[in-house]
């Protein structure tokens, strides 16, 4: 028994020495110091020594246990050093060196533009609406008063999924759903992405974002929603700004309009942005159809209203003087990062 705990001793010690990993210490402890390990099997087998001579092998086994747990701590706390100092090595920090730089973003023009138009009819008691992209034919076209052979539900201007679903082509639906639910009064805007079968150009795009507005209430009149859009005018685009309306044709409203403001660049005297007229279209408006109420469930008799809507990059490219739509969605952060 003694030969064989010396045994196990110089080899479990050999093996200690030789280890260059701590992985492989805790292999060796499993080895001879385990539930199934040699150390472990000479105390199970103590029952086969003579009763007289079990102290004098425990003691053996004992002294044997108290060297290999010995030297793995010592081993180990060496390689645990050892391995520090070569992860210190590695990661030694030159302090003279610049620091990185960090790059903090910032909202982009579309969102600065929608933040502002946002702000300004919150601030006029309106609140923002949202509603689905993907929407159902009768609500961006039938309940709007648009009929089933007008040229905005052609294939070439539509994105249709089916003949019942869309891609919205304006955010107008969102003021259906609004007030088909028949809670009134309405002070509301709806901004939110569209979608039309347009090519890529300077000015046009297949998605793109709008914001339309939609009052509705008793004796709402003409009168009102030109102070509401020249208030919206003076503060988007500062307190000199004017405002005119021409006469236009809209399915959904009537009368209709389009809303034009002096140019905040020459102050109306005509330049190269406003191509020389003093004025720059902004957007369309009128008053609510009475067949839109009626398809809502709202009696025409008994309120009026009106509704407007804006093309938000058309607000961001006027705001900041851009004169090519595409960059708003090209990335280029060139571009991005003058805003």
């Amino acid at each position: 028994m003694k030969d064989q705990l010396e045994k196990i001793r110089e080899e479990a010690l050999k093996q200690i020495d030789s280890s260059d990993a701590l992985e492989r210490l805790n292999d060796i402890r499993v080895a001879y110091l385990g539930k199934k390990g040699q150390l472990t099997a000479v105390l199970k087998s103590m029952k086969n020594v003579a009763p007289e001579d079990r102290p004098k092998v425990g003691q053996m086994v004992n002294e044997v246990r108290e060297q290999i747990e010995t030297r793995l701590e010592e081993t180990k706390a060496e390689l645990a050093r050892k391995a520090r100092e070569e992860q210190l090595k590695k990661e030694v920090i030159d302090v003279t060196l610049p620091a990185k730089k960090s790059e903090i973003g910032h909202s982009h023009p579309n969102t600065v533009a929608l933040e502002e138009v946002e702000r300004i009819f919150i601030g006029m008691g309106y609140e923002v609406v949202e509603g689905p992209e993907i929407e159902y034919d009768e609500y961006n076209f039938t309940k709007l008063n648009i009929p089933p052979n007008h040229p905005a539900k052609d294939e070439q201007d539509t994105f249709y999924i089916n003949k019942d679903i869309v891609l919205r082509t304006q955010t107008s639906p969102v003021q259906a759903r609004v007030m088909e639910k028949g809670k009134l009064p309405i002070r509301m805007i709806s901004p939110g992405r569209v979608f039309r079968s347009d090519e890529v150009d300077a000015t046009h795009s297949p998605s793109f974002h709008q914001v339309e507005g939609l009052v509705v209430d008793k004796n709402i009149t003409f009168a009102d929603l030109k102070g509401t859009l020249e208030e919206f005018a003076k503060e988007m685009f500062g307190e000199n700004t004017k405002v005119k309306f021409r006469p236009h044709h809209f399915p959904f409203t009537e009368p209709s309009a389009e809303m034009d403001v002096s140019c905040f660049k020459c102050g109306g005297k005509g330049c190269r942005f406003c191509k020389g007229s003093g004025w720059i279209e902004i957007l369309g408006c009128g008053m609510v159809h009475p067949h839109v109420y009626e398809m809502c469930g709202i009696d025409p008799d008994e309120v009026t209203g009106f509704a407007f809507g804006v093309g938000l990059e058309r607000i961001a490219l006027l705001k900041y003087e851009i004169d090519d739509m595409r960059l708003l969605y090209e990335n280029d952060i060139r571009f991005l990062k003058q805003f």
